[in-house]
């Protein structure tokens, strides 16, 4: 299948249904905040490794999570009653970017490779927090940082990116977090992108693409909370 190249300078996107049977759309293009945001509203995100061109997709079905239907599973519940977990948002995204960018834990001992936040990535995701469009959710015990996520916001949508936690329960306790908070601001889902075993048990479920783009069109008619998001999360 030959791609899509895309113009740096504008902000074109071929249709989702041309893209290939495991998402992939385009190649090409930049990451500039105008872009990324166009690609955003149309159901489509960036995801490439260092050493590749910007690879742009967009899967068939759609991971989703509706915030009113986050699994709180006993053992989180007890974690967040333990009360040891702290979560608040935006008072450390690059933080937060660098620890979903840094080596994971595998479970049989040692470490693995980071993500694909890339460093152009990762200052394109820093200009869109800056400008108010991405968020971060951050999970602290006595005060450091060990687990959380981030996102961008458009509307009602929120496009989750990457979690990170280096410490049990952390980033389930900012998913936890958001949920309530995005529900309680009637946001209508979190695009979770592509299936994880994780993500299901968390809640979140597969649903065509069409269904998606239905639901996305809908959510970007909400007012949705541009800007720093200074407030601490309703309680989860």
């Amino acid at each position: 299948m030959k791609l899509p190249i895309l113009n740096p300078d504008g902000l074109w996107f071929p249709p989702v249904e041309s893209a290939s049977p495991d998402g992939l759309l385009a190649v090409g293009g930049n990451l500039e905040s105008p872009r990324l945001l166009a690609a955003y509203r149309l159901g489509i995100f960036p995801w490439y490794n260092p050493g590749q061109p910007i690879l742009w997709w967009s899967p068939d079905p759609r991971m989703v999570l509706y915030p009113d239907e986050f699994h709180r599973s006993r053992s989180l519940l007890k974690t967040l009653r333990r009360g040891h977990l702290t979560v608040g948002f935006d008072q450390d995204f690059a933080g937060v970017l660098d620890g979903c960018a840094g080596p994971r834990r595998h479970p049989s001992g040692g470490e693995v490779a980071g993500t694909w936040i890339t460093a152009d990535m990762r200052a394109a995701y820093l200009r869109l927090h800056a400008e108010g469009h991405a968020h971060s959710v951050e999970c602290r015990h006595e005060g450091k940082l060990v687990g959380g996520l981030y996102g961008v916001a458009i509307g009602g949508a929120f496009f989750g990116e990457s979690m990170f936690s280096l410490v049990p329960d952390a980033s389930k306790a900012a998913l936890s977090a958001l949920c309530a908070q995005l529900h309680a601001w009637s946001f209508h889902l979190i695009d979770c992108q592509m299936s994880t075993p994780h993500l299901i048990r968390l809640g979140a479920r597969e649903i065509p693409r069409h269904s998606f783009l239905d639901q996305l069109g809908s959510a970007l008619t909400h007012p949705g909370r541009p800007g720093r998001w200074p407030v601490q999360p309703v309680a989860t």
